[in-house]
């Protein structure tokens, strides 16, 4: 069985983490959206607020499960018996700071790393504009799944 995890801190996820998603559960058997926890990073959801969004989304799909870790990706891979990791790029700054993780995960460990460019119609999508939109009283409703809500 292929497992990948895709793992972010999804606050909260987007459409462009969406679309990674529903292209990646073509190339593997399972994926695991893995929500990293990080005690340096002021979030504007909980972490059960994003697990629930993105239970809510994917609560369809038997391929979709959702975890959250703390410490290296790549001791969570070991952990959960995963030996991909899933990755979106939207530019070329992500593909230079993914490249040298991909390359470090690669050094440390058997991972091997998967890249999807995010569509056209996703690719200027962040979460840090989703938060910026939401707390400046925007409409942020285009760029995330139904199932994102204040």
């Amino acid at each position: 069985m292929k497992k990948a995890i895709f793992p972010g801190s999804f606050d909260p996820i987007t459409l462009g983490h969406v679309d990674i998603i529903n292209r990646g559960v073509t190339l593997f058997d399972e994926i695991i959206i893995a929500i990293g926890e990080n005690s340096s990073k002021d979030f504007m959801f909980s972490l059960e607020q994003r697990i629930n969004f993105i239970e809510r989304k994917f609560k369809d799909n038997p391929k979709v499960r959702v975890m959250n870790y703390s410490g290296l990706t790549i001791d969570f891979c070991k952990e959960v018996g995963v030996d991909f990791i899933l990755r979106g790029l939207r530019n070329p700054v992500d593909f230079e700071f993914e490249k040298a993780m991909a390359q470090t995960n690669r050094h440390l460990s058997a991972l091997e790393t998967v890249f999807l460019l995010t569509s056209s119609q996703t690719s200027f999508i962040s979460s840090s504009i989703v938060r910026e939109i939401i707390s400046h009283g925007g409409d942020f409703k285009k760029l995330v799944p139904n199932s994102v809500s204040l």
